[in-house]
């Protein structure tokens, strides 16, 4: 997705999705190395903690109040969003892997889609102290938690894939799930540019987002994992499409980019 919107955001549903990760904060975090955190196993071996559940379940009750007539599609409840009208895509906790190992880097994600196209984006790390977020129209912006001044942020200006820093959850995904792009590909994109790195689920997008990344590659996720990050990056000046080049934050795997170089990265990876 590109950082042309086609129609601004209502900053009542900006204002919303703040309050909506304040409300997750709250909840995430106190739980976060909590002694008695409760942690299972989904039917695809992925974990699912107390504070998922909770975070997800207190997003919905907060939705159902205040934007009755949306939809929501949740990692946690599932859900649908549909082509035309509104809903709202909710990761209670992005990097649940993370955060029940006892590692920082995890994050509530929210968005809000509307006709089929993310226009509100907040991504907040509380253990990280960090928030990121998006909005149709209004620019991309970053701040310290809890109380440090918003920022606007961007995306690098690298343009030779020579030059680029890319990064992506797990190499060896590319192998374990059958999909556009083979681990020959993610090879060959490694060997071709500056360097690589796996920081991994939200912190690679929106360190795209931030300019210090220029591209990250997923190759699994759910729509959940990438809409919030579609729209920071977008507004920050990238892009966000799935790993065939198609326009979509729901293809079953991801790529951002800074824009400038998300045409060679593709074809880097198709070999």
């Amino acid at each position: 997705m590109s950082a042309e919107q086609n129609v601004p955001a209502d900053p009542s549903d900006l204002d919303l999705a703040l309050r909506l990760a304040d409300l997750a904060d709250a909840i995430t975090l106190p739980r976060f190395r909590a002694a008695d955190l409760r942690v299972t196993r989904k039917p695809d071996r992925t974990p699912v903690t107390d504070a998922d559940t909770a975070a997800e379940d207190a997003i919905r009750a907060a939705l159902g109040h205040e934007r009755p007539g949306d939809a929501i599609l949740g990692e946690e409840r599932g859900g649908a969003v549909e082509a035309s009208g509104r809903g709202w895509v909710i990761d209670p906790i992005d990097g649940t892997k993370n955060f029940s190992r006892g590692v920082p880097v995890w994050a509530t994600l929210i968005a809000l889609v509307v006709d089929g196209t993310p226009v509100v984006g907040v991504v907040s790390a509380p253990a990280m102290h960090r928030r990121w977020w998006g909005s149709a129209g209004a620019g991309s912006w970053a701040r310290e938690l809890p109380s440090g001044t918003p920022h606007r942020i961007a995306v690098s200006g690298v343009s030779d894939v020579a030059d680029a820093y890319v990064s992506t959850t797990n190499a060896d995904t590319f192998r374990a799930e059958p999909g556009p792009v083979p681990r020959d590909g993610w090879t060959a994109l490694t060997e071709a540019c500056w360097e690589s790195r796996a920081f991994g689920d939200f912190w690679q997008h929106v360190l795209v987002a931030e300019g210090v990344l220029d591209v990250a590659v997923e190759p699994a996720a759910n729509p959940w994992d990438l809409a919030a990050p579609a729209v920071v990056v977008a507004e920050a000046g990238g892009r966000l499409t799935d790993l065939t080049g198609a326009d979509t934050f729901s293809g079953g795997n991801g790529l951002t980019s800074n824009g400038a170089l998300h045409e060679p990265v593709l074809q880097v990876l198709r070999g």
